[in-house]
């Protein structure tokens, strides 16, 4: 059996191992190391799919169920709710579980070989503010990778892993912080590393500070589809009777990956035929009803994901969306981005603050920031953290693939 590094990521997921290669990604979507952490139920062809070929699947027209974002039910009260199937209900830990277990045949076939043990990377907090619902959260992730076939489960956290990969291509020793924004959370440490450290069996004294918050890329996605794509559908709009707005509960979970699919109910298309009723604004709740009764969701989702990403490197560009009753193409530019999210990346440059208070050092003793995670490549996040590290070398990790490989230095360490 061959022990490994499993980063199970809100948006991404990857596998590595060690072989006589060196430490390496594993194939998990076709060539591609980095897999979609998506999972699609196709109630069509009565089948599951992940990674790119779920969202293929839904982006086709296939009718089933897609659920992205899945890590981000751990440490919440939805990780024992369930979720309606074409036949019958399924949990979201369930869900979880499908995802795992498959992730994990595909790493043996790539392979060509068992594995046993694994280091699986977690978010520094699960739940902020809330030490018995992260260790809770925890808990369950460790129950699920033992169901889906792991031996022995043990955690590692995600700026550590990060840590672990940089190590590998220093020629001197560092105090390094290392900011690791990922899907659903954005973690940090302040970490001495160093060759001669690379060997040590007990790391902790090299840790100096480690600290994260629950905000990550799909947060971003979520605030800009509010400020944009939503007052197209009704958000802010006025209703018959004076004084009221249409509800904003309806629009957060429209915008938000984990909880689009809880709109497509009968209740919820009820609820939205009173709101058209009682609308002074009646043709944008019709755009509304349109998206949730073509269910087109996780669509505008990634419409408004992909935006997010363009803005990374272009100034301005097109957020195209199909509303059910024709196309409607908004224009977006990077102060718009700023002003939606803004707040967001405020909030990572404090806790980044934070984590360097609690190392007890400046941040002239920074001698490299460390990046990784998609959401690295956001400007505003991008200078919400170089802003507390001004002088430090600017290093940039594997987008996706530094904290997995990272995991797959400590699984070694730990099972040999």
């Amino acid at each position: 059996m061959t022990a490994c590094g499993l980063d199970f990521g809100t948006s991404n997921t990857t596998l590595g191992v060690q072989d006589a290669d060196g430490f390496r990604l594993l194939a998990l979507d076709g060539t591609r190391t980095t897999l979609p952490t998506a999972v699609f139920f196709d109630f069509e062809h009565d089948r599951t799919t992940i990674g790119q070929a779920a969202i293929d699947g839904y982006v086709s027209g296939v009718e089933g169920r897609l659920m992205r974002s899945i890590k981000s039910m751990l440490g919440t009260d939805l990780i024992d709710a369930d979720t309606a199937l074409r036949k019958g209900r399924i949990s979201f830990r369930a869900v979880i579980g499908t995802f795992l277990d498959l992730v994990k045949k595909r790493a043996e076939d790539a392979l060509g070989g068992e594995l046993g043990d694994v280091v699986v990377g977690r978010p520094v907090h699960f739940v902020d503010g809330d030490p018995a619902g992260d260790a809770a959260a925890e808990e369950t992730l460790g129950q699920i990778a033992r169901a889906a076939g792991f031996r022995n489960v043990s955690f590692q956290f995600e700026p550590i892993a990060a840590a672990l990969d940089y190590e590998q291509q220093v020629a001197g020793e560092e105090l390094a912080l290392i900011a690791d924004i990922g899907g659903g959370t954005s973690d940090f440490s302040v970490v001495r590393i160093g060759p001669a450290r690379r060997g040590k069996a007990d790391r902790a004294g090299d840790i100096l500070a480690n600290d994260g918050i629950r905000v990550g890329g799909t947060d971003f996605d979520r605030d800009l589809s509010l400020a944009t794509a939503m007052p197209e559908l009704g958000l802010g709009s006025a209703m018959k009777r004076a004084g009221l707005l249409a509800p904003k509960s309806i629009y957060f979970d429209l915008a938000t990956w984990s909880k689009i699919n809880f709109l497509y109910t009968a209740k919820a298309m009820a609820e939205l035929e009173r709101l058209q009723r009682d609308s002074a604004e009646p043709e944008k709740i019709e755009r509304l009803i349109g998206v949730v009764e073509h269910r087109q969701g996780h669509a505008l989702a990634m419409a408004v994901e992909r935006t997010k990403i363009a803005l990374s490197d272009h100034e301005a560009t097109e957020l195209a969306l199909d509303w059910g009753d024709g196309d409607l193409a908004l224009a977006v530019d990077r102060g718009a981005l700023n002003r939606a999210t803004g707040s967001l990346a405020a909030r990572i440059g404090t806790r980044i603050r934070d984590c360097l208070a609690d190392a007890g050092v400046t941040a002239d003793r920074i001698d490299a920031v460390f990046l990784t995670g998609g959401s690295t490549l956001l400007p505003q996040v991008r200078a919400a953290i170089l802003a507390e590290a001004p002088d430090a070398r600017v290093v940039e990790g594997n987008i996706f693939g530094s904290v997995g490989l990272g995991l797959t230095v400590e699984a070694l360490r730990r099972y040999g």
